[in-house]
């Protein structure tokens, strides 16, 4: 079976390595454009080592791109973390079509940050999904689900690269032997249920201290790795990190910090209080948030906005 694989990042290079591990035929790679500086993407790298052909259109949509497409004359198409739009046109044409995983139980969370959320939304369970791509944001036919639990301290950062990353790449080279036993499903979603959310930035990212500690808990862990939930300290987003829940009513302000020591830095909300261990600044990488504490003199009574 002739294989072509769209994807980038870890992941996708993930998916090649074990795709050839088990002696499937990939006989293209298609990766990002290279960054600024002439980094390449892993995928890419990963290709080159095997003396893979790689592509790097700068859009799908140009017919020169699909015609160099089908002249590699693939059996299967597999899309492994592919943030492009692509034409429909590409999916139709692979003898058996086209397969993406997508890191939601669809049609739940469709869209760039499912997993994001999923954890924000207070969600106890997710999982992922192998399905047929038609042309829409995460619609077409599923073949392959799997769920896992959302732990109460689990970030986007711990499910993905504990559970979903892994899973993922096992569940495409399980669809790949249902496609060549001829048992591949394709089970019609249900749109009832579909729900779509914005990409995961800094227009989600900004904590509402209007909303209860548990909700500003699950944005908080929502956004970790990525973007960072921040509130703002002296005219400055200070983003929070390794957060944890303690229910115990606070009668402050909420924002208003309640204690600072080795251990963090203890914020009050509605209904409970937040123990931040590390922040990130525009400065740089993350810090212990006690350490920010006292470099920006950061002291019991002053209030994050």
């Amino acid at each position: 079976m002739r294989i072509i694989l769209i994807g980038q990042a870890a992941f996708a290079a993930k998916v090649l390595e074990s795709l050839l591990e088990r002696g499937e035929n990939v006989v293209a790679v298609y990766a990002p454009p290279d960054r600024s500086g002439g980094r390449f993407d892993p995928l890419k790298d990963a290709a080159l080592e095997k003396k893979i052909p790689v592509y790097q259109p700068k859009t799908y949509k140009d017919d020169q791109v699909f015609d160099a497409y089908k002249k590699i004359k693939p059996d299967l198409t597999v899309m492994a973390f592919v943030t492009d739009i692509i034409p429909a046109r590409f999916f139709d044409f692979p003898t058996y079509g086209t397969v993406n995983y997508h890191p939601s139980l669809l049609p739940r969370h469709r869209g760039a940050s499912a997993i994001n959320w999923a954890v924000i939304m207070g969600a106890v369970k997710t999982g992922l999904t192998i399905f047929w791509p038609d042309g829409g944001i995460d619609t077409g036919p599923i073949l392959i689900q799997k769920e896992i639990a959302i732990g109460p301290e689990d970030t986007t950062g711990s499910l993905y690269f504990n559970h979903l990353f892994p899973m993922g790449v096992d569940a495409i080279l399980e669809s790949i032997d249902l496609i060549k036993d001829g048992k591949a499903p394709k089970i019609p979603q249900d749109e009832a249920g579909a729900t779509y959310e914005p990409p995961c930035d800094d227009q989600v990212a900004g904590i509402d201290f209007s909303k209860s500690a548990r909700e500003v808990y699950n944005l908080v862990r929502g956004c970790d790795p990525q973007p960072g939930a921040f509130a703002v300290f002296k005219g400055e987003k200070v983003r929070f990190y390794g957060a944890k829940l303690i229910a115990e009513a606070a009668d402050e302000t909420p924002g208003t910090v309640l204690a600072v020591d080795d251990k963090g830095i203890q914020v009050a909300f509605s209904g409970g209080k937040l123990a931040i261990g590390k922040v990130r600044t525009a400065k740089g990488g993350k810090v212990a948030a006690g350490e920010f504490a006292a470099e920006q003199g950061l002291n019991v009574g002053d209030v994050f906005t």
